[in-house]
Parts: structure tokens; sequence; C-alpha cells
């Protein structure tokens, strides 16, 4: 699991790069195409994100189930669900319980 939330991330992060360099220039609109970038970048981070967090889950049910291991893992879990938060702010430009609303301008 570990390999793959990697893997997820490493392909995500090369493939969005590829992606941006292919469009780059063909593409008038280079606000547009930047926000896709980083959506698209965004994505695979969460993603692979995800899996990470799954792998340490696995990891201390099944092989280390102590007090301080689980202690280790709410640390863990904590701080990767506060970096997926944050992504996904950043990338739809709005806060989650605004889902019905309008979306934010992406000023740089």
């Amino acid at each position: 699991m570990e390999i793959a939330g990697t893997a997820i991330i490493v392909l995500g992060a090369f493939g969005s790069l590829a992606v941006f360099a292919l469009r780059f220039f063909r593409r008038h609109d280079r606000t547009a195409l930047v926000a896709d970038f980083r959506s698209s970048l965004g994505n695979s981070i969460l993603l692979g994100l995800e899996f990470l967090v799954a792998a340490d889950i696995i990891n201390t049910v099944a092989i280390e189930p102590t007090l301080r291991s689980l202690a280790v893992l709410a640390g863990i879990v904590l701080i990767r669900t506060f970096l997926s938060f944050s992504l996904e702010v950043e990338i739809e430009g709005r806060w989650p319980w605004q889902r019905g609303g309008k979306t934010a301008s992406h000023e740089e």
C-alpha cells in the first residue's frame, strides 16, 4: 500500500507535468491551464495520501497493535487528514461545506 501511494503521487506528478507541457504551447488561456495543472496534481497527491493512510492503518493493526503504535498512527492520520483537507480547499477554491455555492477565484 505504501508503494502504491508513493507511486500514485510520483506518477500523478509526472503525468500532470507532461499534460501541462503538451498543452502549454497549444493553449492560449494560460490561467486555465495552470488551474487544470494544479487541480490534477492536487488530486494525485490526495489519492496518494489516502493510500498512505490506509497503509499506516494496516501496518498498525496487523503488525504492531500497541498503545504507542496507535498513538503514532493517530498523529499520522491527523497530519495527513489536515494535508488532504488543505489540498482540497486549495483545489476547489472553497470550503467543503460550500459545495452548492459559487467557486472562489484562484488568485496568484
